[in-house]
């Protein structure tokens, strides 16, 4: 009986191997077939185009693809570091460009916020136009409400941009003790257990949340591609514009595109860090912060945290 079911455990292993295995061959074929037929997934005049896109955004095949992509390129700058740093640079400078052009959103809510005061208290107006030749009209509390957009866009787009700037705070009980190589293998190990597991989870959700309030009939991530195809002769484009109060604020669907474009930076933040965990661990202190664009502070800007009174 034990060897019967030492065998049936053996067989279960050997049957997740082969099917783990063979998905990561079919991955080249599938990402080779969907860049050599775009119009299959990217032509969205075509409601069967359409559906092909929302169940691949967030399917096994999908995952395989990235999942091989990742493999392949670490392999490529595990041997040639060169080629790793190059990817490191060039994912930190993207989104670095990405967060401090999002911060901009910041300085733009407490204008718009200025102005709401203003027309409220001193001009008395219950509407307001933004914009130039067909101006933007709408009643002040959509504009009171859209603020909260301009902070989910802060929040959202420059996550990635904080992590690499060393904004993050961690709780380093155990991680500032230990030497530099081990410090590296913990980043390393953090980013492939815990950050990138999360931000896969994360757009697994949000992905099927975003387009149940683009389109109907509503997808569902339980549903198979024959299924979609099916629903798509139904489908046509049902984007969300329901506000939470009356006269308030009616482009929700944008706070989850913001989620999934999120999801998607901290994935491959998550990436980057994981390269650059590596290539300082392989090449020892002299390569810590390597190429790192960090912000500078300009004489006059400090913060006063040791003001004197």
């Amino acid at each position: 009986m034990e060897e019967t079911a030492s065998g049936g455990a053996f067989g279960a292993i050997l049957d997740a191997l082969v099917l783990f295995f063979g998905n990561i061959l079919m991955s080249f074929w599938n990402l080779g077939y969907a860049l050599t037929h775009p119009s299959s997934w990217l032509n969205w005049s075509d409601k069967e185009a359409v559906m092909r896109f929302v169940y691949y955004g967030a399917s096994p095949e999908l995952f395989y693809v990235v999942l091989t992509t990742f493999l392949v390129l670490t392999a490529l700058g595990m041997w040639r570091h060169r080629i790793m740093w190059g990817m490191v640079r060039g994912l930190e400078a993207f989104h670095n460009t990405v967060g401090r052009i999002a911060a901009w959103a910041g300085l733009v809510m407490v204008l718009q916020q200025v102005v709401i005061i203003f027309v409220q208290r001193i001009f008395a107006r219950p509407d307001l136009s933004f914009g130039f030749g067909v101006p933007a009209t709408f009643d002040v509390s959509w504009w009171s409400e859209e603020l909260k957009l301009y902070n989910a866009i802060v929040v959202t787009l420059c996550l990635a941009y904080t992590f690499v700037q060393g904004g993050h705070v961690r709780v380093d009980l155990i991680y500032s003790p230990v030497k530099y190589r081990t410090k590296k293998m913990i980043d390393m190990f953090g980013s492939l257990f815990f950050m990138l597991p999360m931000a896969t989870l994360i757009w697994l959700y949000s992905w099927f949340f975003l387009w149940r309030h683009l389109i109907v009939p509503k997808p569902s991530a339980s549903e198979g591609l024959d299924r979609l195809l099916m629903k798509s002769r139904a489908l046509r484009w049902n984007v969300e514009t329901i506000g939470f109060s009356p006269n308030g604020f009616s482009a929700y669907f944008l706070f989850k595109i913001l989620i999934v474009l999120m999801c998607g930076f901290i994935f491959l933040q998550g990436v980057t860090f994981f390269w650059r965990s590596y290539l300082e661990w392989k090449e020892g202190p002299e390569s810590e912060g390597k190429y790192h664009d960090h912000d500078r502070i300009e004489a006059g800007e400090e913060a006063y945290d040791h003001a004197e009174f």
